[in-house]
């Protein structure tokens, strides 16, 4: 996709290598046992006669679905053509449309073709060409009907760029988000056996752009039923996926807001998922009973495993003590005591907590964990740890203010000390020069 221009050099009159092309499809056709009368080549030697080439153009590429059959160089050479046209814009897309279905000479590496050609009709495309946006499209289609997801992945982080320079709009660009959206699903539909994908698709990158499809919904449009389908696909994505754990996203747009009216039951375990913990989960199972089973897109053993590991993390942040007993941690998962420490590694594993088991003391340490989500009732817990701190920490200032004291009087004592020595000193050996000099006296 994006990279440096693929310019073709081909030396010759446009109109030789018009009819030269429209021989080439002739042929090609009647080897295709395609019925014709007359043929392109006929068709176009009076308009071009007359100088009419756009209207030869369009007849060429027209006719141009029967390259899919040929060589590349055959397409390299409609698409020389095209580029000499003043309305080059008007006959790409029909070319496009053409590459987007398979190219029969190579079923193997047709579409790798496919999208070489497009590549280049791409590149010698102006940056800011809106038709580039079209082409991208057709390269979209080639991609999904292909599963070459990775020759994508390397070409996303251009998109925003490229988004800007065609002056998208909102719409335009919702559709290219749900494509590529779509494709990366494709991508990653078995993520539920991740011993036989490659590692470098995340299945998560198809929520991520189903995020940035429904950002591009105004508030007036939260409610359309376009934007009621995207926000139970990317609903469903989130809390399905067994290793996102953050819903805050989500659960700020406006179009999943609207689902609170529209779709009151799958509101209400996104919030369960946001929020809550495994005994909400239960409950609700209890009470719309057998729903999660018939929705498309739900799998209930997932949506437990989570739950758990959810309700763990949640735990962990609110444990004043920072210490978590086993018996606790079992209570809140519903699981046997013996299988604590097997929930405790994968929700570590998971990044949601860190900590270190104790199992002579049978307790989690829990040395860091992170809030599901962050409202008045964590701000109370937050200030609630933060009284006990300032009242630890001022206990330990207490402690060291009297340390310190006690050390100032015990220096002030040794000075004091030190200082009755040397004056003692002193006065004795100033006694006994005043004893010497009557004796010296007397001597004289």
């Amino acid at each position: 996709m994006a990279g440096p221009s693929n310019t073709l050099f081909i030396d010759a009159p446009f109109e030789d290598l018009a009819d030269e092309l429209a021989q080439y499809i002739d042929n090609l056709k009647k080897s295709q046992g395609a019925e014709q009368s007359g043929g392109l080549q006929a068709d176009i030697a009076p308009l071009l006669e007359k100088g009419q080439k756009d209207e030869a153009l369009k007849k060429l590429v027209v006719g141009s679905a029967a390259l899919n059959g040929a060589p590349e160089k055959a397409y390299n050479l409609l698409i020389h053509l095209t580029r000499q046209s003043s309305n080059m814009d008007m006959f790409l897309p029909k070319i496009c449309q053409h590459l987007s279905n398979p190219i029969t000479t190579s079923p193997v590496h047709g579409p790798g073709l496919a999208l070489s050609i497009l590549t280049t009709i791409f590149n010698i495309l102006n940056t800011t060409s809106e038709t580039r946006y079209r082409v991208f499209q057709s390269m979209l289609k080639v991609i999904r009907a292909n599963g070459l997801f990775e020759t994508l992945q390397s070409q996303l982080k251009n998109l925003d760029f490229w988004l800007q320079e065609w002056e998208t709009d909102e719409e335009d660009s919702r559709i290219l988000f749900v494509e590529i959206a779509d494709i990366a699903e494709d991508a990653g539909e078995l993520e539920l056996a991740p011993a036989i994908i490659s590692a470098r698709i995340d299945p998560r990158q198809s929520y991520a752009y189903l995020l940035r499809a429904l950002q591009t919904f105004s508030p007036e449009e939260c409610t359309s039923d376009e934007a009621r389908t995207l926000a139970l696909r990317a609903l469903k994505a989130s809390i399905s996926h067994p290793n996102h754990f953050d819903f805050q996203d989500l659960t700020s747009l406006d179009s999943i807001q609207a689902l609170r009216k529209s779709d009151p039951i799958h509101f209400e375990l996104l919030e369960i998922f946001s929020a809550q913990l495994l005994d909400d989960y239960v409950d609700f199972k209890d009470e719309h009973d057998g729903w999660i089973d018939e929705e498309d897109g739900l799998d209930n053993s997932i949506l437990y495993r989570k739950m758990r590991l959810l309700t763990l993390a949640s735990l962990a942040a609110s444990t004043q003590s920072r210490s978590l007993p086993y018996k606790s941690i079992a209570k809140a998962l519903q699981i046997p005591p013996e299988d604590v420490e097997m929930w405790v590694i994968d929700v570590i594993r998971a990044g949601l907590v860190e900590g270190k088991l104790s199992q002579l003391n049978q307790t989690f340490l829990i040395h860091r964990s992170t809030y599901r989500v962050f409202g008045e009732k964590q701000w109370r817990e937050v200030a609630t740890r933060l009284d006990t701190w300032r009242e630890s920490l001022g206990g330990v200032l207490e402690i060291v203010k009297k340390e310190r004291e006690s050390v100032m009087i015990q220096r002030e004592r040794e000075v004091r000390e030190a200082e009755g020595k040397a004056n003692g000193a002193g006065v004795r050996g100033h006694g006994g020069q005043q004893h010497q000099q009557p004796l010296d006296a007397a001597a004289d």
